[in-house]
């Protein structure tokens, strides 16, 4: 059988590696530190870690400690015995997993089709020091990307190269956020430029922009098995007004954002077949994308059809997934806005042909909607959750002509878990438990767990939380002008034995962050009970053209300053990847507030699940599946109001969350609460992985639209 998936590797040729001074004996290095693999790979993050400590933790970053490693640091780790082990180890591994033909697509669909899978999507979370992410769309490309690799599933990605990526977050000492944005080294990351595959020099495409032609680069990023290509404006062929319209994601202006959604859809379709890419079917993930659709629309009419044909052959090879619950949260431009940018740009299909593709679904041609261009042009629309999937086709079904179905979203289980359960997991389930993808019943071996084992394994990634907190509120305090005894008291807080709950996700202001606030003397009397204290961890950032959830994240730093809630109450700034992996793998409770059914779907919920955390959480989104009465907790399936919804949290926080917590054992141990940690546990691994979801995606739309193509 042929491997398509090196085919595919090879058919996005890239430029030289960044030099780096790596002795022989270790020059496997540059490969590793080339492909993210290692960033989910429990030996892979090791190896980093056991070069250079100091520098590891400083930069987080191979490439950026690689070119700062002294000689004498290598001459010691080349006289290591442990370290060549562990070297040789984690490279016999990288090598078995890029070379196995018997991945589950492999096994299961191998053949099947004969290209690709395209997937585009405006952001990708992949890893902390790849700014090209603002939140969970862009975490979940990022773990949907990490799947298709492991699963083996032939797939190219396609986004935008954002050189200033999205804000770093700082809090002033009033509670306001501050956005600064950090240009990317690129020499300093595992990016390499597309190269053209005939020319040998850099790829370049080009569009019409508002009466402009613009070239488009591209750049390559390894993601495992899945090359992932992000496209760049920044290059000096282009007038300098032309260059920032990748730099920054989600752009508050909306010329500059059509602009953006012009790279990524017509640019990102241009760029693959400038590669001799010609995927079996496309994945259009949200309508950041849609212009795609009509780009190869475009191709279609060129190459003899009508414009019905046209449609139904584009139609035919198309998925596109809708994330967001209401209509009104999907992107639409005014149409005048649209025909400055794009008249001219897109052959064979008049500007009112374009407008009437992307009339919402009223009847009027007020706006220029992008999830009905891609509901038009695609055969298949699914929302992320069961629940979602009806909200969509409440809202979308005549333009559907027909019910959505669900694929519910997952997280990718080897980024989330931490290392203390990932141990425990492997002396349970083998080292391999991540890459069997069987069903539950693997997962059942979980309950047989000894109480004292997963209770330490969860101690120990509290306790790793509990300091890493502390470092960022010590640097944060400090640059408020805090003084030493100040800076000594936040020594003392976030004590590891006492129950924790996280709350970490954007500051929308529907997503109700400040719900604990309603009735503050309750609030007060659950956090301070003397015999069974609480503490709160918030963090997340708001757009900078959010001024609600801005002011939402004021208050409720405020609220963390008040000497009602001092101690047992904390706002961690620059909410990233690194600090949500810390939050959702410590946490003992996962609070998700939102006003239902407006959560789509949630992931942080599932990745606290998989680490054992208990889930106190509105019965929306994701966990109304997940919710089974034994692996948390769920309330206000139908909201009727803040005040009512508030008071069942409180109920549930003192009669059943806090009492539960604090019941011992003789041996200090509360089992209670340690079997509904193994029911979460099963849940969160079982059924919310992308493995599942991936597998999901590829049996009901990847391989029967990609089929067609045969």
């Amino acid at each position: 059988m042929v491997d398509r998936r090196s085919q595919l590797s090879a058919s996005v040729p890239v430029g030289p590696k960044a030099p780096l001074n790596i002795p022989n004996e270790f020059l496997r290095l540059y490969d590793l530190s080339y492909n993210l693999w290692w960033s989910w790979d429990p030996a892979g993050r090791d190896l980093w870690g056991r070069i250079d400590p100091q520098a590891w933790a400083a930069t987080r970053n191979p490439m950026g400690m690689l070119q700062v490693v002294e000689p004498s640091t290598w001459e010691a780790l080349a006289a290591s015995g442990s370290f060549s082990e562990l070297y040789d180890e984690v490279v016999e591994r990288f090598d078995r997993y890029l070379s196995s033909d018997q991945t589950w697509f492999d096994r299961n669909h191998g053949g099947e089709i004969d290209g690709p899978v395209a997937y585009l999507c405006a952001e990708y979370g992949i890893n902390e020091k790849l700014p090209f992410y603002s939140g969970g769309l862009g975490v979940l490309a990022g773990d949907h990307v990490k799947s298709a690799s492991d699963l083996g599933i032939p797939l190219v990605a396609v986004g935008l190269l954002y050189r200033r990526g999205f804000f770093r977050q700082a809090i002033d000492p009033d509670g306001w956020q501050q956005h600064t944005y950090q240009r990317l080294e690129m020499r300093r990351r595992p990016i390499r430029e597309v190269l053209d595959p005939h020319s040998g020099r850099p790829l370049r495409v080009t569009l019409s922009l508002n009466g402009r032609d613009i070239a488009v680069g591209a750049w390559r990023i390894d993601v495992g098995r899945v090359p992932l290509i992000l496209l760049d404006t920044d290059l000096p062929e282009n007038d300098p007004a032309d260059r920032p319209i990748t730099h920054i994601l989600y752009v508050r202006g909306r010329e500059a954002r059509f602009a953006q959604e012009t790279v990524l859809g017509i640019g990102g379709a241009r760029v693959l077949r400038a590669l001799g890419i010609n995927p079996a079917m496309w994945h259009v993930n949200e309508g950041h994308a849609a212009l795609s659709l009509l780009e190869r629309l475009s191709w279609e009419i060129g190459s003899g059809q009508d414009l019905e044909t046209a449609k139904r052959s584009v139609a035919d090879r198309t998925l596109f997934t809708l994330h967001t619950p209401v209509p009104a949260g999907n992107e639409i431009f005014s149409p005048s806005l649209v025909t400055a940018a794009l008249d001219g740009t897109i052959e064979g299909i008049e500007m009112d042909t374009q407008r009437e593709l992307a009339r919402s679904g009223s009847n009027d041609g007020t706006v220029f909607d992008m999830g009905a261009l891609a509901i038009r042009l695609s055969d298949r629309t699914n929302g992320v959750s069961a629940r979602h999937a009806d909200i969509v086709t409440r809202d979308w079904g005549d333009l559907i002509g027909g019910p959505a179905f669900a694929v519910t979203n997952g997280v990718h289980p080897s980024t989330w878990l931490g290392r203390s359960m990932c141990r425990l997991l492997e002396n349970v389930l083998g080292r391999d438990w991540a890459e069997r993808t069987n069903g539950s019943k693997m997962w059942e071996a979980i309950r047989d767990i000894d109480d004292k084992h997963i209770w330490r394994a969860h101690e120990s990634q509290r306790e790793l939380m509990t300091r890493r907190l502390r470092t960022r509120l010590r640097e944060e305090y400090a640059r408020h002008g805090a003084g030493s005894r100040r800076l000594r008291w936040l020594d003392d807080q976030l004590p590891a034995d006492r129950l924790t709950i996280g709350f970490a996700r954007r500051f929308a202001t529907y997503k109700r962050a400040g719900i604990l606030f309603t009735d503050p003397d309750r609030l007060e009397a659950i956090l301070r009970n003397p015999e069974r204290p609480v503490q709160l961890v918030f963090a997340g950032k708001a757009h900078p053209a959010d001024r609600e959830g801005q002011a939402l994240i004021k208050w409720v730093f405020e609220m963390s300053q008040n000497p009602r809630y001092e101690g047992h109450l904390f706002f961690i700034e620059d909410y990233d990847l690194r600090l949500g992996r810390t939050l959702v793998t410590g946490s003992d409770v996962w609070l998700n507030t939102p006003v239902p059914p407006r959560e789509a779907s949630g992931t942080s919920g599932m990745k606290s699940a998989a680490n054992g955390g208990l889930n106190l959480s509105v019965l929306d989104g994701w966990w109304a599946e997940g919710f089974d009465g034994t692996n948390g907790w769920g309330f206000a399936e139908h909201s009727s109001s803040d005040a009512e919804d508030a008071d069942t949290l409180y109920r549930l926080l003192e009669t059943e969350v806090v009492p539960t917590f604090y019941d011992r054992d003789q041996a200090g141990l509360p089992r209670s609460w340690i079997t509904m940690m193994k029911s979460a546990m099963i849940t969160g691994l079982s059924e919310f992985s992308t493995h599942r979801m991936l597998k999901d995606y590829a049996e009901k739309a990847y391989l029967p639209l990609g089929r067609r193509e045969r």
